[in-house]
């Protein structure tokens, strides 16, 4: 069982109108270049942003990241691409969004490969308290749950069609099937 990503689900009390304002908010208020604020219908679930997570890490240990920044190629995973423009289309706020992830990548040590990785049960826990930060830094207030795989998410990543519909059970499969795909 994967331990909580470490990402907190966010509502702002109106619809967003100025993206960049609040991705400079989190910026400003971010206690390292290691956080950042995601769509919220593109995180869907906990094996999908950690694996997500990984492929990012991974990349930045070896140096091999496209990106220059990792919260930057986190999110160009996360969207299936090599593009950044098109990564933070994707996967970045959009005026009308109300809701949002402020997600935390952990610097933790990935050894010789998946088999050696450890995840400490902490890692949501360890971070709380600057996710608290940033949600009340935005204005925003915080909603518990975690990530849910909707179709809505995989249109949003450019995974599936307007109006395609993928089955309950292969929605989180082709989320991660998705991330995969970046570099192809």
């Amino acid at each position: 069982m994967l331990p909580w990503f470490p990402a907190w689900r966010v509502e702002f009390r109106i619809p967003i109108s100025d993206p960049g304002r609040v991705v400079s908010t989190v910026n400003e208020w971010r206690p390292d270049k290691r956080w950042l604020i995601l769509s919220d219908e593109v995180a869907c679930s906990e094996a999908h942003l950690w694996t997500v997570w990984y492929s990012t890490r991974k990349r930045e240990v070896e140096g091999t990241m496209v990106a220059r920044d990792v919260t930057a190629e986190f999110l160009r995973i996360l969207s299936g691409t090599r593009q950044i423009g098109l990564a933070i289309e994707r996967a970045g706020l959009r005026s009308g969004d109300t809701k949002a992830w402020v997600i935390h990548l952990p610097d933790i040590e990935i050894g010789g490969g998946l088999e050696e990785l450890s995840i400490p049960r902490s890692t949501y826990n360890d971070s709380d308290e600057e996710a608290t930060r940033i949600q009340e830094h935005l204005g925003a207030k915080l909603i518990a749950s975690r990530p849910i795989p909707k179709n809505s998410g995989l249109t949003r990543i450019g995974a599936i069609s307007e109006g395609e519909d993928v089955s309950s059970g292969d929605i989180e499969s082709r989320f991660i099937l998705h991330a995969t795909m970046a570099d192809y």
